[in-house]
């Protein structure tokens, strides 16, 4: 129950932060582990594939957190409005 009330809240802040792009990849972050969370303890996957799962999401992690740096190196702020200029 506890991650389901848990998975709701991560969509609702990923839904409602729509001004800095930090947020938004924490949140992200913060729904895929509570997706292998659940798919684990709901014993979906094995363990071959709860690496191979914890393997894309780092690279996701990694190629976000580029991003970010290259926002806020071209822009000077981590705010979404700067991307439409």
């Amino acid at each position: 129950m506890m991650i389901y009330l848990s998975l709701s809240l991560g969509l609702l802040i990923f839904s409602s932060s729509n001004k800095h792009l930090l947020v938004t990849l924490l949140s992200l972050e913060f729904l895929i582990l509570l997706l292998f969370s659940l798919l684990v303890y709901s014993n979906y996957m094995s363990m071959i594939n709860a690496f191979i799962f914890l393997s894309v999401t780092v690279c996701e992690g990694a190629l976000g957190f580029s991003v970010l740096v290259s926002l806020v190196r071209s822009s000077g702020s981590d705010q979404v409005q700067f991307l439409n200029e």
